[in-house]
């Protein structure tokens, strides 16, 4: 099964730009754009797995569970970091893990409906209680706004260029690298987890609509 952590000799330059230079990339956004970042390749068929565990995972990757999971360990990652860096899957399927840089900031949304989420910029001193998406008395104003969190689509240390960064940058590069390559491992693990202790089913659901019919009168 494929490793991606790698451990560095934080004592030595040639080490550690070595290890920067080498680590894979991918584009932040689309190829056209030629932004990098560091990232690890999390296809499937790429992790050095057995056929069976490979065609299960695939499954997996189809459930809500199995991605909410995932996406729960890439939001601890930019927790971590308070956003100003992050993680995302990019890629036609989705299959690389990069390296993004991004912000946090307070939204301008001042209330919020209890009953289905809907977000208002105004509050209830300024419009009331009732929401303007359900109809129902059920909006409440923030205590405190919720955050506005996103990336950016510029690339990291797309030039390579190590010669002019002092030891302490190099390290400090090195361990953020390193926590990726980390988080990598802990998806696959936690997927290796997943395969072993669930299988995945097909559920027929019904979605409720809503339409107008005709009712003899009285």
């Amino acid at each position: 099964m494929k490793k991606f952590y790698t451990p560095v000799d934080l004592r030595s330059r040639a080490a550690m730009t070595a290890y920067l230079d080498g680590h894979f990339r991918y584009p932040t956004m689309n190829s056209w754009n030629q932004a990098t970042s560091y990232a690890c390749n999390l296809k499937v068929d790429h992790l050095g797995l057995d056929a069976s565990v490979v065609d299960k995972l695939l499954d997996m990757l189809e459930t809500d569970e199995f991605q909410d999971a995932m996406q729960e360990l890439r939001q601890d990652f930019g927790r971590s970091h308070n956003y100003c860096w992050q993680v995302g899957m990019n890629g036609r399927s989705g299959g690389y893990l990069v390296l993004y840089q991004g912000y946090a900031k307070p939204s301008e949304y001042k209330s919020f409906c209890c009953r289905c989420g809907q977000h208002n910029y105004k509050s209830l001193s300024e419009s009331g209680n009732i929401c303007g998406r359900c109809g129902k008395p059920t909006r409440i104003d923030y205590d405190r706004p919720p955050l506005q969190i996103g990336v950016y689509g510029r690339g990291t240390d797309d030039a390579g260029d190590f010669e002019e960064w002092s030891m302490a940058e190099l390290r400090d590069r090195v361990h953020l690298v390193q926590e990726l390559d980390q988080l990598a491992d802990q998806m696959v693990a936690l997927g290796l987890d997943y395969a072993k202790h669930y299988t995945v089913e097909n559920e027929d659901y019904y979605v409720p609509r809503t339409r107008k019919i005709l009712v003899a009168t009285a």
